[in-house]
C-alpha cells in the first residue's frame, strides 16, 4: 500500500514538473559544485591551477549567497545577486582581473547546468565584465638576456648546465613555464632543430630553434645521463624528480638578477621579450602568434605595442630635434 503510494505521487510530482526540481531537491549546492568540478577536471581537462581558482571561486560565491543560512537553489539565483556580489568583492579590494575570473567561473557552471538541462537560463551571462586597463607587456632587453645566457657557469655542474638551458630555452622558443616544465625528452630534437610543445587547451605545436641551443641540449642531455634517470621528462631535478613551478621562477629571477636586471625577472617575462625580439627582428605577427600558441591574432598584437613603445623611446633618446626640445 505505501509503495503504490509513493509510486502514486512521484507520478504525479514528474507531470507537474518534470526533472529539474527533481535534481535541485535531491542535491545541495555543494554536490553541484563539486559534480562541476569533476566534470572541468575529468571531461575538459583544465590545469590545476584552474580547478583550485574555479573551486575557490564557486565556494566563496556559495557562502556569500547562503550567508544568511538558508539553503542555495541554483534555479533561483538572479543577475540581481550575482551583481551584488561582484559589488562586494569590489569593497573588499577585489581588482578586475580577479572579478573577471570569479565571474567567469560562475558563467561557466551555469553553462553547464544549462547544457545538462538542469536550469533554463545564466543569470550571470547579462552581468557585464570588468574593464581592465590595458597594460603593455614587460620585457627585458635582449642585452641583458643574452649577459644572463653567456654569464661563465661550470660545465660539470648539472644545476648549472640546466639552469642556464631553461633560461635559453624560455628566451629562445617563447614557451610557457607550463610547458618547459612538461616538456617530453622525445619531443626535442636537435637534428631537425626543432621542438613539440604540449600547450593550452591540449594543443601541441611545433617550435624550430638554433644550433646554439641545439649544442646546449645536447651537452645538457649528455650530464643528465650521468645524474639521474629522467624517463621521458626533459628537464629533470638533480634527483630525478621534475621541475615545478616555483624552482623555474627562482631560477630566471636569479640568473637574470646576476646579469644586472632591476626589472621584474620572470619566465613569463621571457616569453614577452621573445614575441618583441621576433617582431623587433623582422618576423610577421602571423608566424609570433603561430610560434606563441595565441588562439587569436588579437593576442599577439598587444606586442606591436611594445615594439612601436621601444621605437619611440629611442627616437627622443637619438634624434637631435627630439633631444634639442627635450622630447
Amino acid at each position: 500500500m505505501f509503495l503504490l503510494r509513493f509510486l502514486s505521487n512521484l507520478e504525479a510530482l514528474l507531470r507537474k514538473q518534470p526533472w529539474e526540481p527533481i535534481f535541485l531537491t535531491l542535491h545541495s549546492m555543494s554536490d553541484i559544485i563539486d559534480k562541476y568540478l569533476q566534470y572541468i577536471k575529468l571531461e575538459l581537462n583544465l590545469s590545476r591551477h584552474t580547478q583550485v581558482a574555479y573551486s575557490n571561486d564557486l565556494r566563496q560565491w556559495q557562502a556569500f549567497l547562503t550567508e544568511g543560512g538558508t539553503e542555495l537553489d541554483v534555479a533561483s539565483v538572479t543577475t540581481s545577486d550575482i551583481r551584488a556580489w561582484m559589488l562586494h568583492l569590489s569593497n573588499e579590494g577585489d581588482g578586475a582581473r580577479t572579478l573577471r575570473r570569479k565571474l567567469q567561473a560562475v558563467r561557466a557552471l551555469y553553462k553547464w547546468l544549462m547544457i545538462d538541462g538542469q536550469v533554463t537560463q545564466n543569470p550571470a551571462a547579462e552581468v557585464e565584465m570588468a574593464h581592465i586597463p590595458k597594460r603593455l607587456p614587460q620585457m627585458v632587453r635582449e642585452s641583458s638576456v643574452d649577459a644572463a645566457i653567456d654569464e661563465a657557469i661550470d660545465e660539470t655542474s648539472f644545476d648549472e648546465v640546466r639552469n642556464r638551458l631553461i633560461v635559453m630555452m624560455l628566451y629562445e622558443t617563447g614557451m610557457r613555464r607550463d610547458e618547459l616544465i612538461g616538456l617530453l625528452d622525445h619531443n626535442v630534437d636537435t637534428a631537425k632543430g626543432e621542438l613539440r610543445v604540449h600547450g593550452k587547451r591540449d594543443k601541441d605545436r611545433i617550435i624550430p630553434f638554433g644550433t646554439e641551443l641545439a649544442q646546449c641540449i645536447d651537452s645538457y642531455r649528455a650530464l643528465r645521463e650521468r645524474t639521474a634517470a629522467c624517463g621521458d621528462r626533459f628537464f629533470i631535478r638533480s634527483n630525478g624528480e621534475p621541475l615545478y613551478p616555483m624552482l623555474v621562477y627562482r631560477v630566471v629571477r636569479r640568473r637574470l638578477g646576476e646579469a644586472g636586471v632591476t626589472s621584474k625577472r620572470s619566465p613569463h617575462v621571457l616569453r614577452h621579450t621573445f614575441a618583441t625580439a621576433m617582431l623587433n627582428n623582422g618576423a610577421s605577427l602571423g608566424s609570433v602568434k603561430e610560434l606563441l600558441g595565441h588562439e587569436s591574432l588579437a593576442t599577439t598584437q598587444i606586442y606591436t605595442h611594445v615594439t612601436f613603445s621601444e621605437l619611440k623611446k629611442n627616437y627622443k633618446l637619438a634624434h637631435p630635434r627630439a633631444l634639442k626640445k627635450g622630447g
